[in-house]
């Protein structure tokens, strides 16, 4: 891999942008800095570059660079699916990046743009499609299927053989139980415990868990 694309744009300037960061920098990339709508300022000291629009310049002045996803997800919508597939438009393309303090097991493929933070356990035969998080202290157990724009909130728990449609968001703390299947889009409340499966989308609270909305 040459020097050029072992360099990386942010996109995103917030809270998870922040932790990302901290990520990459265990790593051996170069960031270039992040870009947002909104100029909050260096974050941990990388620099703003502008908005969106400054995507095509940048790529240009550095050939062959990636981008991650520093937008962050609370909810079961597809937007940080959009924005990464925008930015793959373009000529971006998004390398997982995986904490060196995680720990990812035999035979785990990681999709585009996915992102493994400090403390999480990802174990053997696990799939995630493009864009997730698997966020702090979270566990994905063996031979688990995410689909694209998953996120499995700090600390939460999916058992072995769970399979998690599309853009949905499991909270912090909550467990998902062996076997279950997750129907996509769905928002999953901290703390809750999912032990039957999740056939339409919604929200959903509470031990066992059940649709509010």
């Amino acid at each position: 891999m040459s020097d050029a694309s072992r360099t990386v744009v942010i996109l995103g300037g917030g809270g998870h942008a922040k932790v990302l960061i901290s990520v990459i920098r265990k790593l051996p990339w170069a960031i270039a800095g992040y870009v947002d709508p909104r100029d909050v300022g260096p974050v941990l000291g990388v620099p703003h570059v502008g908005d969106d629009a400054v995507l095509p310049a940048l790529l240009a002045r550095h050939p062959g660079c990636a981008a991650a996803m520093g937008v962050g997800k609370v909810d079961a919508t597809a937007r940080r699916a959009r924005i990464q597939a925008a930015a793959e438009a373009l000529g971006y393309w998004f390398p997982a990046f995986v904490s060196p303090d995680a720990v990812v097991n035999d035979e785990v493929e990681l999709g585009a743009g996915t992102a493994i933070f400090d403390g999480a356990v990802v174990n053997a035969g696990v799939v995630t499609g493009p864009t997730c998080i698997v966020n702090t202290n979270a566990t994905v157990e063996h031979d688990c299927r995410l689909g694209t724009n998953v996120h499995i909130g700090p600390g939460a728990t999916v058992s072995g053989g769970v399979m998690i449609g599309d853009h949905t968001f499991v909270g912090a703390g909550a467990v998902v139980i062996h076997g279950v299947r997750i129907v996509e889009a769905c928002l999953i409340g901290a703390g809750a415990v999912v032990i039957d499966d999740l056939t339409e989308p919604g929200t959903y609270v509470g031990a066992p868990a059940r649709r509010i909305r």
